[in-house]
């Protein structure tokens, strides 16, 4: 994360007369542009620099950089992500809110228990949960307020094409939705985005001189609309980082939502230091027929890399029939990592798609004497334990050693000619995580499939 070549280290210093992007497929260093453009930002403006992004526990891993990349700058960067920078605006300003996750669920719960079985939202092809994230990503993601906006808009990101009937019975539910969350006095976490949006709108917050977004691509068109807010279109003012690529959420937003144009402020990264080019050609047949609309309002297939400077053995997809013999094939995959020189367990990082999973891992380290420490309460120290956590909590971040355990086999095959578009949708963004999770390894990747492809 020290590292800058020379095309990066005049990224870092460039000026934008405006609000600017930085793009680039996975390992091409866009992060750590970011890092030091935080840092220089802040000395070269003598005030502040919001450094944010959606994962809650990168920031933390960032702080810890900073400290000790450039330990004049602490205190005047501040790294949170977007969440907790709109909690606490919110109590700064003594809005009232109260987020209950539980309650929260309990609210869609009962929504979506009063629909009939005959509502275009019960058809087979459709699951509860994409419904759940139609209205979070789709509907509260973009702060829409009336049914006429709803009904006419693109769903940048969703794949399904919905007619205007269905439309109307998802905007029921979600109003329904509201109602229950209004009714138990709790605000779910889209809610207090859309909440912080507006109290900047009433009251603009004068506190920082530049705002820069790691992955911006995750966020929702109401967090951009409240990022840019707090520094409209000033030079230098915005910097979003990310790759449409590594999109992994539903849904999606394009800048021209937001009102924020780039008018040829735009940079792409091509030269890849991260990986192996072993790693990187194993990793990219996950997403090879991917396509998805980029944040800049256009179709794409993922930026190519020019040069990849490192090379390696490669990857390899290692399947089993139970459980057993795969947790038995991870510790042995374990041994067989720390027996490299040069690699220590802080230097492995054991990636799965959910936090259950995580744990599972856990607990079999544990039980073989292999101290681990999940990414949930990572912070960028150095220390001899194995990094466990989610994949998404590892977006930002990079390991010498990468395993990905417990993979569902038939995610890694061929998608059946009867798959709908709506479980294509999820497909591809299941496949799209596990390309983060790949290009996270910087010399091994070993990958553990269960079940039948």
């Amino acid at each position: 994360m020290a590292f800058l070549d020379p095309t990066q280290a005049k990224l870092v210093r460039r000026n934008f007369n405006g609000p600017a992007r930085i793009r680039g497929a996975a390992g091409t260093g866009k992060t750590v542009v970011g890092l030091h453009r935080a840092a220089y930002l802040a000395r070269a403006t003598g005030g502040r620099v919001l450094f944010t992004t959606y994962i809650r526990t990168l920031p933390a891993v960032l702080q810890s950089l900073l400290e000790r990349l450039a330990p004049d700058m602490v205190g005047r960067v501040d790294f949170v992500n977007v969440h907790a920078f709109a909690s606490q605006l919110l109590k700064e300003r003594g809005v009232p809110f109260r987020i209950d996750g539980l309650e929260a669920q309990r609210a869609f719960a009962d929504a979506w228990n009063v629909i009939g079985a005959s509502s275009p939202l019960r058809a087979p092809r459709f699951t509860r949960r994409y419904w759940e994230e139609e209205i979070a990503h789709v509907i509260k993601g973009r702060g829409l307020t009336h049914f006429d906006e709803y009904a006419d808009l693109a769903r940048v990101g969703r794949r399904h094409a919905l007619p205007v009937e269905v439309r109307q019975a998802v905007w029921d539910l979600y109003e329904t939705y509201s109602t229950n969350l209004r009714e138990r006095r709790v605000c779910d976490f889209e809610d207090v985005v859309l909440l912080a949006r507006d109290a900047v709108r009433d009251q603009p917050l004068d506190r920082y001189d530049a705002v820069i977004v790691d992955e911006a691509q995750d966020l929702s068109c109401a967090m951009v609309s409240l990022l840019h807010a707090l520094v409209e279109d000033r030079p230098d003012g915005l910097t979003l980082i990310g790759d449409g690529q590594q999109t992994i959420y539903p849904g999606g937003y394009t800048l021209g939502e937001v009102g924020i144009s780039l008018a040829g402020r735009g940079v792409v990264l091509d030269v890849n230091h991260r990986n192996t080019a072993e790693i990187l050609d194993f990793a990219k047949k996950m997403v090879a027929d991917d396509q998805f609309v980029d944040i800049e309002g256009v179709d794409g297939a993922g930026d190519t890399v020019s040069a990849v400077t490192r090379s390696g053995p490669a990857p390899g997809v290692h399947r089993f029939a139970d459980r057993a013999a795969h947790d038995a094939a991870l510790l042995a995959r374990v041994d067989e990592v720390l027996r490299l020189v040069g690699t220590g367990r802080g230097d492995v990082g054991i990636l799965t798609a959910t936090n259950p999973q995580a744990d599972k891992v856990t607990a079999v380290l544990d039980a073989a004497g292999v101290p681990s420490v999940s990414l949930k309460h990572y912070a960028g120290k150095s220390s001899d334990r194995v990094r466990v956590g989610t994949i998404k909590r590892a977006k930002g971040l990079e390991f010498k050693q990468v395993l990905l355990p417990h993979v569902p086999a038939k995610l890694l095959g061929d998608a059946p000619d009867t798959e709908s578009v709506a479980v294509r949708e999820r497909r591809e963004l299941d496949r799209r995580e596990l390309y983060v999770g790949m290009t996270r390894a910087r010399d091994g990747l070993w990958v553990g499939a269960l079940g039948r492809a």
